[in-house]
């Protein structure tokens, strides 16, 4: 068994036994957030980043080319749930990172807070992202904001709190799922509403989408730029 870091993306590491697996360093050894497989290398402990568990990792492994996490990102999380991907991120960008994450649904909020114990640099927000203007006192102005909140307006979600969050420059990322907007229409479809809604404005530009078939099907990930 070796480990070598990813050769585009910074603190992103690759498992070789075999078969490739996509892996984190943990910034909290010995504990675990989901059932995540954890190996040994090194005297480090390497955590194995699910791409069924998590849409980010399932970009990856479909071929994502941007990757705006490094250390030291100040993130904003809109529907981080329990946490399962905001861990491994939480991991990339270490403890001079702060990962702002909002979740309204109290049930998963709870499961949450027990990492946040551990891992410091998330920092929960019980709020609705349709209320940017609720946590704006807390959040400062971001590098990336990443959304994955299935909801028919995630388009306008994320336009709304990237415009008042994140930099000049910046990154804006949305898990899309197509049942979510329109049942109706085939996702490439959707993926094209999404696109047009959210760079009507002409402040953002479309830098790539990554469908996540097999992994998630009718997702994708949908990568932004701030103008």
């Amino acid at each position: 068994m070796r480990v070598r870091e990813d050769q585009r993306f910074k603190n992103v590491f690759w498992i070789i036994d075999g078969r490739k697996q996509l892996a984190t360093k943990s910034i909290a050894p010995g504990y675990k957030v989901y059932d995540e497989i954890v190996r040994q290398i090194g005297g480090e402990e390497y955590r194995i980043w699910n791409p069924y568990r998590s849409k980010l990792a399932a970009a990856i492994y479909k071929g994502l080319r941007t990757f705006p996490f490094k250390r030291g990102s100040r993130v904003l999380y809109l529907g981080i749930a329990s946490g399962t991907t905001a861990s491994h991120l939480s991991d990339v960008i270490e403890d001079t990172g702060v990962i702002f994450g909002i979740e309204v649904a109290h049930r998963v909020l709870r499961d949450l807070l027990s990492v946040t114990k551990v891992r410091k640099n998330i920092v929960p927000i019980m709020e609705s992202a349709r209320r940017p203007q609720s946590y704006a006192w807390i959040v400062p102005e971001v590098d990336v904001v990443y959304e994955d909140v299935a909801q028919p307006d995630q388009a306008g979600i994320l336009v709304r709190n990237s415009d008042i969050f994140l930099r000049r420059g910046g990154i804006a990322m949305i898990a899309v799922k197509a049942s979510s907007i329109d049942v109706t229409l085939p996702p490439k479809k959707v993926y094209r509403l999404v696109e047009r809604e959210v760079t009507s404005t002409r402040r953002y530009k479309l830098i790539e989408t990554v469908d996540l078939s097999p992994y998630d099907p009718k997702h994708a990930l949908m990568v932004f730029k701030k103008l």
